[in-house]
């Protein structure tokens, strides 16, 4: 079964700085499950990556030579994230003060019926609050 990944679990695989143990560890689930992101998370993850560039937290040749390993990350891209963005998502996001992009995030894995995986602890707490498993269970020293 496919799992949930926001940005900032994504950019933890990809970014020395960022690497945790709880990363790798969804990183291994992932290459035998599979990822369910919305529409915008390769944009986001592409923004991230341009943005540590630029401030020299990896250089523009790491950040070309991640995307063919990027583009071959077993994904499924939901397209029904923009039609929820007016209604469920919108909610979400005023309800658990997460932005729209991190509330389309769980909004996908309450949908879908979906584990999560993330690092933002905003975005963990507002899972927890709706219901939502995590992926890996983190503990309080994880995040």
């Amino acid at each position: 079964m496919s799992f949930v990944a926001d940005a900032s679990m994504t950019l933890a695989w990809y970014l020395r700085d960022e690497d945790t143990e709880s990363a790798n560890r969804v990183r291994e689930r992932l290459l035998g499950e599979g990822i369910c992101v919305p529409a915008h998370w390769a944009l986001e993850v592409c923004n991230a990556l341009l943005a540590a560039a630029r401030r020299g937290r990896i250089t523009m040749l790491e950040l070309r030579e991640l995307v063919p390993d990027l583009r071959l990350l077993p994904e499924t891209i939901d397209h029904q994230t923009d039609a929820a963005a007016w209604s469920a998502t919108l909610g979400i996001a005023e309800e658990h003060r997460l932005t729209i992009y991190d509330a389309a995030y769980l909004e996908l894995a309450l949908r879908r019926k979906l584990r999560l995986a993330t690092l933002d602890k905003r975005l963990h707490e507002a899972a927890l609050a709706l219901g939502v498993a995590l992926v890996p269970e983190f503990k309080d020293d994880d995040h």
